[in-house]
């Protein structure tokens, strides 16, 4: 195979950089991995019953909450101050994440925010996380 060719490319020929985790469909780990810390992503974890299970955001807003469920959100990679083509309204893209908690039918007992919560962590840029995660409405907001 020659230098010149694309992971994706030497996969698709049948020589896959064996240090790749690559699923069925053609999507590298490290590639998913790379998409999700630009655009971020959010998640409500349920446990009903007893069994813990995981949602989008959307599909969490789609539910009604039975009595006595328990569930959290999770916002992962805001990269606040990061600046280009990826994601060019960062605090927007935090701020729909957090709309869509809000609207969720029952308020998750608290949420998560995991992954890189800033972009080179730039002056300010920390307490624009705080700011923006106080409109979140749950008792508890945890940052990792």
């Amino acid at each position: 195979m020659t230098d010149d060719l694309s992971r994706r490319d030497r996969h698709a020929l049948g020589d896959p950089d064996p240090t790749e985790n690559w699923s069925e469909d053609g999507v590298a780990r490290r590639d998913f991995l790379k998409c999700m810390a630009w655009a971020g992503s959010g998640l409500v974890w349920t446990v009903a019953g007893g069994i813990l299970s995981s949602r989008s955001l959307a599909q969490a807003a789609s539910g009604d909450a039975a009595p006595g469920d328990f569930s959290f959100a999770q916002i992962s990679d805001t990269h606040i101050g990061f600046k280009g083509e990826a994601n060019k309204d960062v605090i927007g893209t935090m701020q729909q994440a957090i709309a869509r908690i809000n609207a969720l039918p029952a308020e998750p007992a608290f949420v998560l925010h995991t992954g890189d919560l800033t972009h080179a962590q730039k002056a300010g840029a920390f307490d624009t996380v705080a700011e923006n995660l106080k409109s979140v409405r749950t008792s508890r907001v945890l940052r990792r």
